[in-house]
């Protein structure tokens, strides 16, 4: 899990990664830190709130930026926009709600990391597996049955 940094850990953060700190690397890490799985236009809006004036382009720029450094990861689940999250390097997985999108994470099911033990990975050395879990969340399947009893009345 993602710990609760200061800036002065983020810039840290972003000067180990050989990157300059700037008002909007610093704006974009912190509004992840608080909000896991934002896509690009929640982060926008965040970064806004903020430190003020900034183009989207920029933001873009530096969701780029943190990304190839490997402060960042970007999701894409199926039909949704990308999301980005500040939890990196574990492998971790997530599942996500047909109804509203709602997304989360979900730590490898046994041990560490089996999904990178491919059935056949057909001579690739495998680093990542990529693995979405997909269903109902529970203020869906709340809504759900409610739905149904209202129906059976």
């Amino acid at each position: 899990m993602v710990q609760r940094m200061s800036s002065t850990a983020t810039s840290t953060l972003l000067r180990d990664a050989a990157l300059r700190v700037t008002r909007p690397r610093v704006a974009v890490l912190e509004a992840l830190e608080h909000h896991p799985h934002a896509d690009t236009d929640a982060v926008v809006r965040l970064v806004r709130e903020q430190i003020g004036t900034v183009s989207t382009q920029a933001v873009y720029d530096v969701l780029r930026a943190l990304t190839a450094a490997g402060l960042v990861r970007r999701i894409e689940p199926a039909g949704s926009p990308a999301r980005f999250e500040r939890r990196v390097g574990d492998n971790h997985h997530h599942v996500v709600c047909r109804g509203c999108g709602a997304l989360a994470d979900v730590d490898c099911a046994v041990g560490e990391a089996p999904c990178l033990s491919a059935s056949n990975a057909r001579g690739f050395v495998i680093d990542e597996a990529e693995v979405t879990y997909w269903g109902t969340c529970p203020t869906c399947t709340s809504r759900e049955s409610t739905t149904q009893g209202d129906a059976l009345t």
